[in-house]
């Protein structure tokens, strides 16, 4: 028997209240990660086109297209 002896049944003896505060813990678990999914997940059509200007901006850097290409791409883009 021993430290078995004071168990009173699951959970401690909390009964039916630690049956409700685990649901409710797993609840909270499961709630955290779909918020975390949802929140880290790119937008649909943003990131498209900020990663289009990005690379319109270094051709022009570089020199690959003039300013009056860029002028012109960048409001196709947007």
């Amino acid at each position: 028997m021993g430290w078995m002896s004071n168990c009173t049944g699951y959970a401690g003896g909390w009964g039916w209240i630690g049956g409700i505060v685990m649901m409710l813990l797993w609840a909270a678990l499961v709630a955290g990660i779909v918020w975390f999914a949802v929140t880290r997940a790119p937008t649909g059509a943003a990131r498209p086109a900020a990663h289009a200007r990005s690379i319109l901006a270094e051709r022009f850097a570089r020199g690959e297209i003039s300013g009056d290409e860029y002028d012109e791409m960048l409001r196709r883009l947007t």
